[in-house]
């Protein structure tokens, strides 16, 4: 309940703020452009695909895309006279929220925005009818809005998302435009997906980061890390309660909470630490890691079908794991994953486990 409160905290404190603040500029000099602000405060970009042709398969959950932009240290905004004053009042709202120490630990934070896309399909892509006893066709097209507090060990992640479910999420048409284009046989049936509905998603997850061989927070060499989280999502589209871990070993571990696939809450946006700097230890660093994620599942609009209309569902499994392995590089402040997931079947008659692979890129332009 405390973190909700923080959440809707934030959420009502930009809304009161920023249209108020939105008309007045405060710049220190001419030559301070927005582009030059953007250049001083530099944010993180994220782009990640998942599809399940890494698979050699098409089917179940089978094409994921999400970008993701990652803001700076909130708190480095606050007393920068050059900024615009409803940014300055951004760091402001943040600490007002959020102290600036747990213990000796110091707390940054930033915000988010993804905008994303997830396409299911059955196993028959030649049947052009219901296939009542597999999955429903469903598309998902979303924009999220969130915040990450983090420590040097501990990250807290808030995600708001919204979006549409059914033939206006355009998921027929991309999938379409792309097997055109690679000369992929096209599924005959996305007559029958979901209905039209609008859909949202709050989602609260937790990490935290343990080092075996870091000593006062400094991370140099060889390293193994365990970052274990637990998480909450509400909505209409996912209710379910999640935890699980990932594990690293590798040279030069970067300073971050880990390598997730298309996950709400899971991704890779801790805010720098040090002032906005990311820091990894090496230059050049690469790493093998695992992780699993299991799912406790109420609602799964993907599976259970729309919510106010009658639609095609199946029966699905409250108990769901995904198992993933991978590898990941690091270039100073960019960062190149692959990982391969494993999914348990997750609704009744389903005849394979579903699997796929992720590649994510992620850095500053």
């Amino acid at each position: 309940m405390k973190h909700t409160q923080h959440f809707a905290t934030l959420l009502a404190t930009f809304g009161f703020t920023l249209p108020v603040l939105a008309q007045t500029d405060i710049r220190c000099l001419d030559t301070d452009t927005p582009f030059n602000m953007v250049t001083k405060y530099e944010g993180t970009y994220k782009f990640t695909i998942d599809n399940d042709l890494f698979a050699n398969r098409d089917q179940d959950y089978t094409n994921g895309v999400k970008l993701a932009w990652s803001s700076p240290n909130l708190r480095s905004f606050q007393e920068d006279p050059c900024l615009p004053l409803w940014l300055q009042r951004v760091g402001q709202v943040f600490d007002s929220v959020y102290p600036i120490r747990i213990g000796k630990e110091e707390v940054e934070g930033n915000v988010t925005v993804t905008l994303g896309q997830a396409m299911f399909t059955p196993r028959d892509k030649k049947r052009a009818d219901l296939v009542s006893d597999d999955r429903p066709y469903a598309g998902w097209t979303y924009l999220g809005f969130g915040y990450n507090t983090r420590s040097s060990y501990r990250l807290d992640s808030y995600e708001l998302n919204f979006g549409v479910v059914g033939p206006w999420s355009r998921a027929k048409q991309i999938q379409d435009f792309v097997h055109r284009a690679r000369g992929i046989e096209q599924f005959n049936g996305w007559a029958n997906q979901l209905g039209n509905e609008f859909g949202a998603q709050l989602v609260y997850e937790r990490k935290y980061r343990y080092d075996a061989f870091a000593q006062d927070n400094i991370r140099s060499g060889f390293g193994i890390d365990v970052i274990p989280h637990a998480g909450l999502s509400l909505g209409n589209v996912a209710t379910y309660a999640n935890a699980g871990f990932e594990a690293r070993l590798g040279w030069g571990l970067p300073d971050d909470f880990g390598t997730s696939p298309i996950r709400p809450a899971g991704d890779n946006s801790a805010p720098r630490p040090k002032q906005g700097a990311l820091q990894f230890t090496r230059d050049i660093g690469a790493h093998v890691f695992v992780s699993v994620d299991g799912r406790a599942i109420a609602r799964n609009i993907f599976l259970d079908g729309n919510t106010i209309r009658d639609s095609h569902s199946v029966d699905k499994k409250n108990f769901v794991a995904d198992v993933a392995a991978g590898v990941a590089f690091n270039f100073k402040k960019y960062k190149l994953a692959f990982v391969r997931v494993y999914r348990t079947r997750e609704f009744n008659g389903q005849l394979t486990t579903p699997k796929y692979g992720s590649i994510t890129i992620s850095g500053p332009l």
